[in-house]
């Protein structure tokens, strides 16, 4: 048993993208199929092609849309690491940059002029999103000169835009009401333009802000305290109990170090992100713009988001209810899958 693969680099994230047609119906044997394929659970993921870390063990599923509005749907996954788990709570920008590439790779989208726009419903939420793709010979370009931040190396330009974010999980893009909230004692601005956020001060925390990611997950009293915060929110934003769920994501702020807006570290939820995700970013730039937020600190335009391995810069409109990313995405592999399979045929489970 083999499945057509591509396995690609989206943004600051790698995962394998599928089409639709070549999974199961079946939600729980496509789950089944997919822990199979990446290696889940398992620390290494060393029988799957999973990476070992959350950024590298996500999943595309890609098929034409039945909305006039988008031309492909997109349904990301994210299989986790160490548990038997495949999780659809929340989209992914960065993922989403290959989506483009991907559907004009497998036909689903014909190629035309030097730019091929990508409309692109994302499942997980409803929301739009355009993924402007530079295009040669009817196939996408993908080497260039933009360099992104977190991805070594340069690659060709993608623009992704988005629109009617707001609110993709929580239900609303202020799901309590509030531009800021006390959170146990902790000011925060809890936030939802693409992706479930929470931001509060890195110092109200006990921290810089400045740390790397090693060093913030070794800090046993922070992971703790970052959890016990992350519950509270998940209650007040309106997603129940999330002690098993990826979002909301956690993200401590702090001046900028590099010239930028302001400077990042991003719980997600348990390891710190080694960069930010797109929609991640967006809503942090949302929130930027957004007077009386914890983090309010410029107008809309472009803001400039700095990580620990360099920075994103994401356009807000906040009066339009548009966002826009630069990113960048390529083909690493293409071929089939050979999924983990028991003596007698069948899928293991894990």
């Amino acid at each position: 048993m083999s499945i057509p693969v591509m396995i690609m680099r989206g943004g600051t994230s790698k995962g394998a993208y599928f089409r639709r047609e070549d999974l199961p119906d079946d939600e729980t044997e496509r789950n089944a199929l997919l822990l199979s394929v990446m290696g889940s659970p398992d620390p290494r993921q060393v029988d799957g092609i999973g990476g070992g870390h959350p950024l590298t063990s996500k999943v595309a599923v890609v098929s034409r849309s039945g909305d006039p509005a988008a031309e492909v749907d997109y349904l990301f996954l994210q299989v986790q690491v160490d548990r038997p788990r495949v999780s659809a709570e929340q989209p992914c920008g960065n993922i989403l940059a290959g989506v483009g590439p991907f559907a004009i790779e497998r036909g689903l989208v014909a190629a035309a002029g030097d730019t091929t726009p990508v409309r692109v419903r994302m499942v997980n939420t409803g929301a739009l999103a355009t993924v402007h793709v530079p295009v040669r010979d009817g196939r996408p370009v993908y080497a260039g000169d933009t360099a992104l931040s977190g991805v070594p190396g340069t690659a060709a330009r993608i623009q992704v835009e988005f629109q009617d974010t707001a609110g993709s999980v929580a239900p609303a893009l202020l799901p309590t009401g509030r531009v800021r909230d006390d959170l146990d004692g902790v000011p925060a601005t809890l936030i939802d333009n693409g992706m479930p956020v929470v931001l509060m001060t890195a110092e109200s925390l006990g921290v810089t802000g400045y740390e790397t990611p090693d060093q913030l997950e070794a800090d046993g009293r922070l992971r703790r305290r970052v959890e016990e915060l992350r519950l509270a929110a998940g209650r007040l934003m309106g997603l129940g109990d999330v002690s098993a769920t990826t979002v909301p994501k956690m993200c401590l702020i702090a001046p900028p170090a590099q010239g930028g807006t302001l400077c990042t570290r991003m719980f997600i939820p348990h390891r710190v992100h080694s960069s930010i995700g797109v929609l991640a970013a967006v809503t942090v730039g949302t929130a930027v713009a957004m007077p009386g937020s914890v983090a309010h600190t410029a107008a809309e335009g472009t803001i400039r988001v700095e990580h620990p391995t360099g920075f994103s810069d994401v356009v807000i409109d906040l009066d339009a209810g548009r966002s826009a990313i630069v990113s960048t995405a390529r083909l690493l592999l293409e071929g089939r899958v050979h999924p983990r399979l028991t003596v007698e045929g069948a899928i293991t489970h894990g």
